[in-house]
């Protein structure tokens, strides 16, 4: 399978990368820093995206599978004190990426026998708390839009999926805090595991809770 990850140079990329590459499938990672081996390309430049696709295309003439993992987080004590800076920024990763990758990769997913298209969200969509009323905003928006393109495959082999942590944890993070429980927060590695388990299922627009408690 043809494989592209978005976001592929953080913990949840790597495991997402690690994860495809194990099985033998060819992995595309791209990330905006263009480290560990990523394409450095700006999802953020529509006509950069539209390259990327094209460039995709004219190689493999199909994408099989796309995790959308690019992230960011910022908030606030209480919700007075919500900065609108800090939505123009989680607007812009969380929903203006999104939305330049599914308008540039659709018909490549729908040209896959079997294209899954996978993005994070967040249980801050279900329940916003004041201090998270910037975030929880972007992924509800950014769910939205991943639930209009389930639809826009719907009739096709293709479908899009939402799945929902509270928050993600890492092999580095347990190891800079023994002491922490991490409670109800998704490893990588289950992630990228709950990822690749799309393809054993014909479902499409649903929203998958992974939260462990």
């Amino acid at each position: 399978m043809i494989i592209l990850v978005a976001g592929a140079a953080g913990p949840a990329g790597q495991a997402a990368v690690r994860r495809f590459t194990d099985k033998g499938h060819t992995v595309i990672g791209v990330d905006k820093s263009g480290a560990g081996g990523t394409l450095a390309v700006d999802l953020l430049d529509f006509d950069a995206v539209k390259k990327l696709a094209r460039d995709i295309e004219a190689e493999h003439g199909r994408v099989d599978g796309i995790v959308h993992l690019v992230g960011g987080w910022r908030g606030s004590k209480t919700f007075a004190e919500t900065k609108l800076e800090d939505w123009d920024l989680l607007h812009d990763l969380l929903i203006r990426t999104l939305q330049h990758v599914t308008l540039a990769f659709e018909p490549l997913l729908k040209a896959s026998e079997r294209g899954r298209f996978a993005v994070v969200s967040a249980k801050a969509a279900e329940r916003p708390t004041q201090g998270n009323a910037a975030y929880g905003t972007a992924k509800a928006a950014a769910e939205a839009w991943t639930l209009a393109f389930a639809d826009a495959l719907e009739g096709t082999d293709a479908t899009a999926n939402i799945l929902v942590v509270k928050a993600l944890v890492n092999k580095a993070m347990r190891e800079a805090s023994p002491e922490r429980k991490f409670p109800g927060f998704t490893d990588v590695d289950d992630l990228a595991e709950a990822i690749d388990g799309l393809w054993d299922t014909d479902a499409n627009g649903t929203r998958v809770d992974l939260t462990r408690e």
